[in-house]
């Protein structure tokens, strides 16, 4: 039998449950939409005695992003093992189950919200894009990018979070078709870039030796070749090589 008596947080205990308490709801509203009142309501706390712990709405949102942020550069570790295809296509799940857990905080954040234009919001949305290519980059088992395959990179990230973005509007294209498109994204990326330079050639042709034909590298081949005409057809050819 329980007496009904609440146990004392501690200072950090309660700092802690603030926070999580305050990300449930962004993640469920924009930040712009939810009060320092239902945050305490939510927390079973007065008003006065969230001030104690934050000094605004803006220093628990900087807060809470900041778990949030740390929480979806985790989602793109991935064991180094087995081809790269199935590895990013897992990637993209965990990515995306972020983005469905998180729609609203996630799509204030990166199209606005309370602490946008702050350079501590602006700092952790750069580290959870930073840690996103360092963790491609490491797939890739390059240290010392050349300007192409960073370009690639940072392109394909930049994708996923725009196409996350537009997802969220409706959800009108089912989520594992996004993740798997997402997935041929980089292949077709990396393969146009392998087309103007040696390097990324020889990359590409790395990866590709790995991955197997039932694998999302080998469906990306299969629809293209798909969509080849018959051979019966006469190929279009070009007077001049693109230079």
């Amino acid at each position: 039998m329980t007496t009904g008596v609440r146990r004392r947080m501690g200072v950090e205990e309660r700092k802690q449950q603030l926070i999580g308490v305050a990300l449930e709801l962004f993640s469920h509203r924009s930040p712009d939409e939810v009060s320092i009142d239902e945050i305490a309501a939510a927390a079973g706390i007065s008003r006065p005695l969230v001030y104690h712990y934050f000094p605004g709405k803006q220093s628990l949102y900087e807060a809470a992003l900041r778990r949030a942020a740390d929480e979806l550069a985790a989602r793109f570790v991935e064991p180094p093992q087995g081809p790269l295809g199935a590895r990013l296509l897992r990637v993209m799940g965990r990515f995306f189950d972020f983005v469905d857990e998180h729609g609203p905080g996630f799509a204030a954040l990166m199209r606005g919200g309370p602490a946008v234009g702050s350079s501590t919001t602006n700092a952790m949305i750069d580290e959870v894009r930073q840690a996103a290519y360092e963790q491609i980059l490491a797939h890739l088992k390059v240290e010392k990018p050349s300007a192409r395959l960073e370009l690639v990179v940072r392109s394909w990230v930049s994708l996923a979070e725009s196409t996350a973005l537009l997802w969220l509007d409706g959800r009108r294209v089912p989520r594992a078709e996004l993740e798997l498109q997402l997935v041929h994204d980089f292949a077709a990326l990396a393969a146009v870039s392998a087309a103007y330079d040696e390097e990324m050639a020889e990359i590409l042709v790395g990866l590709l030796a790995d991955e197997p034909a039932d694998g999302p590298f080998g469906d990306l081949v299969a629809r293209l070749v798909a969509l080849v005409p018959s051979a019966g057809a006469a190929p279009v050819v070009p007077d001049q090589r693109l230079r």
